[in-house]
């Protein structure tokens, strides 16, 4: 395999890790949600649906932000009824933050409308491309560099 494919996928991979990039996504997405879920909490959304319940110093790394953003974008979603806290049943001293029903159904919207958008973002892409690429890109993130 030609050394160039790798840095042709490593330059894709800058683009879509950029922040700006993920921001400008998140934002497209959570329009309309509701003041609290937005560019900046769908991360934590996200990441609990993904996780489960979590501290906020758990969640940080799969949020992408550190425990104390964690924390003040988990108050919002508090706030608008779409995470709780619980104690933390192996450390009394900590909280876990969890999806509410309310949250569950925000996180699913957001699914929807995030795979609605890159389906629309394939539509003029020949037959069998879009279907190719998803098991392609799912043996990448499985099988790749990232293990």
């Amino acid at each position: 395999m030609d050394n160039d494919v790798g840095h042709e996928i490593a330059n894709a991979l800058a683009i879509l890790l950029r922040r700006t990039t993920r921001a400008q996504l998140h934002q497209r997405i959570t329009q309309g949600m509701g003041e609290a879920v937005d560019e900046l909490t769908y991360p934590i959304l996200s990441a609990l649906a993904r996780t489960g319940p979590r501290s906020a110093a758990d969640l940080a790394p799969d949020a992408g932000v550190d425990r104390s953003g964690v924390t003040r974008r988990a108050t919002r979603l508090e706030t608008a009824g779409l995470i709780r806290r619980e104690p933390d049943p192996t450390d009394r001293r900590a909280h876990l933050l969890v999806l509410t029903e309310q949250g569950e159904a925000a996180v699913a919207e957001l699914r929807t409308r995030l795979a609605d958008h890159i389906m629309d973002s394939l539509s003029s892409w020949p037959p069998g491309e879009a279907e190719a690429f998803a098991r392609q890109l799912r043996r990448f993130t499985v099988d790749g560099p990232f293990t």
